[in-house]
């Protein structure tokens, strides 16, 4: 149980995929201008995490190991992926017009999010079991969901804050998520 729990914590704030690992910086600097849609985005995207790594998972044990056909996971993965983001972009589309419209065209890059094919890989490469892989996934989705609602909020508060005109924009927000970067280095000396 516990290390479930170092995983979790390990992906989630230690290692996390966005401020340490560096993927998936499209959406958090897109979709962070509010937080509404800042915290729907992550966890739509932590939704297509976990379920394509139950999936991928599925695939890598049950099929691509067994054929001796591992160099095939990059493709399998990818049409997982792609698959879990046009069945969720069907339903938002008929269920919640609002949350699909705030998305924009950020939903169907979650297709191509480096985070999410990431997070697969590193599953894979850690040799993960079923469950230590839906996890670490769910760790990674949810370090991924606090930086977009932390990142909204305070770009919340800088729209307010009386910046200088040459900082304004993406110079702030990259300075921004530097800070941000160093504060959760802070949680690398921690131990479980």
């Amino acid at each position: 149980m516990s290390e479930l729990f170092s995983i979790f914590i390990g992906l989630a704030l230690i290692n996390n995929i966005v401020l340490v690992q560096f993927l998936g910086l499209c959406p958090v600097f897109g979709v962070s201008k509010k937080l509404g849609p800042a915290v729907n985005m992550g966890l739509a995207v932590t939704l297509v995490i976990l379920v394509s790594s139950a999936l991928a998972w599925l695939a890598n044990n049950y099929i691509l190991i067994p054929l001796n056909a591992e160099y095939l996971h990059l493709i399998v993965y990818l049409l997982i992926i792609g698959s879990m983001v046009q069945i969720i972009e069907i339903f938002l589309k008929r269920t919640n017009e609002k949350i699909y419209k705030s998305f924009g065209i950020y939903l169907a890059l979650i297709a191509t999010n480096c985070a999410v094919i990431g997070v697969l890989l590193l599953n894979a490469d850690e040799s993960y079991n079923f469950i230590e892989s839906l996890v670490a996934s769910l760790g990674a989705g949810a370090g991924f969901t606090l930086v977009m609602a932390l990142m909204s909020g305070i770009r919340e508060k800088l729209e307010l804050s009386d910046i200088p005109k040459a900082m304004k924009g993406l110079p702030v927000i990259f300075i921004t998520a530097a800070l941000m970067a160093l504060a959760f280095g802070g949680f690398a000396g921690m131990v479980f």
